[in-house]
């Protein structure tokens, strides 16, 4: 094992379980006073009744730090500081360079996990709303199927509904050869606004519309070949923009509102079953526990309209009680906008109250915040409308193109190119995933794109420099070589190379990726801190050389697995 945060709570759980008479998390992590801090005495004094150092000190007289720890000091009202043995950190990181997996263990009890994510709506193009679900999705898809569980990526798309009545219509009157045309070059925003403004002005076209749409949702054959037409173009348009992006959804994980139809009738039942059901003004609706309105009402989630339809509501307890009775899935995650927060804790509530969401079985909103412009609003075009997500891919890559051409002149056409894509994709991305994902963040692309500082090129250029190493020595680094640890910087890089499982193993807990860029920086910071004090082509003796080879080695591997959980290329020439 090399996740020092987990030894380190493994030496000191039993400790503290003795002290406390149960098992107490020794709560352990980095220090800037030392390696590490461990917190626990402070919490379990409080359960105690004692002093906290008292407590640090009868723990620390009964850990088996050997072997590991040079130094445990206790400080302030109870902290334990612990400082690294330098032979245990060498021997941590020599067998480090040769795991594959760079420390980081494959999960105990693999789950399956479905993640709800991108959900754009059919014959309407993606725009910059739909980044960040897409995004951290993503980065939820990659990082936990890389811990082993067995990911299941849903596409929730908005392919279902009243609004397709009119879409048909716009579609026969234009004839299908011309939607078709009109729909295969990607304008779909223009060919939706024309529908919506025919409905709206023509009583004529908006009776026919709705008449299409009693067709659609009794299974009219030809109505339904003509909103495959459109779902197509549109899965068209999406695919298109994922591969732009460089996310792992595919044309399998499209599951949209039609895919959950046929389950629409049988949920309803179910809760009427259940007793669960409760007619209000004609509607049929759920009121889960806990929910209510300003005046002190029970809040409702309308299951069946008055008119026999069914709303967004009821589809998303189809979706949520065929996940867990039918897929078995125990973790269920939902990308979407903070907006929408009590409206899936009320579908959480109720697939509660109905048995289809019980442990080991968890449901959770992965929220997010939005993305704004430089003047506080959402993020829009010049023209005040709101950004076509392709045009943002387009312009990201044109601008690091011409960032990459002044830095290296030198590039091939081909290089340059491929650099300035992984550079632009890659600067979106992180600056989606850097800052908590709860909070707005600010679209600005001079800072997203520099070379220095927090943002992806800057953790893209310390990998590439490093590959450079390799190339201008014309060596390779051997994983089985001893690292030796003489010079603080060493020391310092050494220390950070193992802190890499548990910042992943943490991200996979809580879907805060942000820890994962901070951990690259401090990473890509040891060791800018390393290489300028430590020669490594020059080293002084072989057995050196091949130690700083060899943690320069691990430091590319390392920048480029992390960067790769985020989605993010990491070129080796920049």
């Amino acid at each position: 094992m090399t996740d020092l945060e987990n030894l380190l709570s493994e030496r000191l759980a039993d400790a503290f379980a003795a002290v406390a008479g149960e098992r107490v998390d020794p709560v352990v992590r980095r220090s800037q006073h030392a390696d590490f801090q461990a917190d626990g005495a402070l919490p379990l004094a409080r359960r105690l009744g004692r002093a906290p150092r008292d407590v640090a000190a009868d723990a620390l007289g009964r850990a088996d730090l050997a072997g590991l720890v040079a130094t445990a000091e206790i400080s302030g009202p109870g902290f334990i500081n612990l400082r690294l043995r330098d032979d245990a950190l060498a021997g941590l990181v020599t067998a480090m360079g040769t795991d594959q997996r760079l420390g980081v263990p494959v999960a105990d009890a693999p789950e399956i996990v479905i993640i709800d994510y991108s959900a754009p709506n059919v014959a309407k193009e993606m725009h910059v709303g739909h980044l960040r679900s897409t995004v951290i999705g993503d980065a939820a898809a990659r990082t936990l199927s890389w811990l082993g569980h067995d990911v299941r990526r849903a596409n929730h798309v908005g392919d279902w509904g009243t609004p397709f009545g009119m879409l048909i219509e716009h579609l026969l009157d234009l004839g299908e050869t011309e939607a078709a045309g009109e729909l295969s070059i990607g304008d779909l925003d223009t060919f939706y606004a024309a529908a919506r403004a025919k409905f709206d002005a023509d009583p004529m076209f908006a009776d026919r519309a709705r008449r299409r749409v009693v067709a659609l949702q009794s299974g009219d054959g030809e109505t339904l070949r003509l909103w495959r037409l459109l779902v197509d173009q549109s899965e068209k348009h999406c695919l298109a923009v994922y591969d732009k992006l460089g996310v792992t959804l595919g044309a399998d994980d499209f599951l949209g509102e039609s895919y959950y139809h046929d389950m629409l009738a049988p949920v309803v039942a179910s809760l009427d079953g259940l007793g669960l059901l409760r007619e209000s003004d004609g509607a049929l609706c759920v009121f889960p526990g806990g929910f209510t309105g300003r005046d002190g009402e029970p809040l409702p989630i309308i299951v069946r309209k008055r008119d026999g339809g069914y709303g967004y509501g009821t589809t998303d307890l189809a979706a949520i009680r065929h996940r867990t009775q039918d897929l078995k899935a125990t973790r269920l995650l939902y990308v979407v906008g903070t907006p929408q927060h009590q409206h899936l804790t009320m579908v959480f509530q109720t697939a509660r109250e109905a048995g289809w969401l019980a442990e080991p079985t968890r449901a959770e909103h992965v929220g997010f915040g939005q993305v704004l412009g430089g003047d506080g609003r959402k993020l829009a075009s010049r023209t005040g409308q709101t950004v076509k997500l392709m045009e943002l891919l387009d312009e990201a890559v044109v601008r690091a193109a011409a960032i990459v051409a002044e830095k290296n002149p030198d590039l091939d056409t081909d290089t340059r190119a491929e650099v300035a894509r992984m550079v632009g994709i890659g600067a979106i991305k992180y600056g989606d995933l850097a800052g908590d994902r709860i909070k707005d963040y600010t679209f600005a692309w001079d800072r997203m794109l520099s070379f220095s500082g927090d943002t992806g090129a800057y953790l893209q250029y310390t990998h590439a420099r490093i590959r450079s190493i390799f190339r201008r020595g014309e060596v390779a680094a051997d994983p089985h070589a001893a690292v030796i640890l003489d010079h603080p910087a060493e020391r310092a890089l050494a220390v950070e190379l193992l802190g890499f499982a548990a910042v992943v193993a943490e991200a996979g807990r809580t879907l805060q990726f942000h820890r994962i860029t901070g951990y690259l920086q401090g990473l890509a910071g040891a060791y800018t801190a390393f290489y300028e004090a430590c020669p490594v082509l020059k080293a002084d003796g072989d057995a050196l050389r091949a130690s700083r080879l060899l943690l320069c080695e691990l430091t590319a591997r390392t920048l480029a697995q992390g960067l790769d959980l985020l989605g993010i290329q990491a070129p080796t020439r920049m």
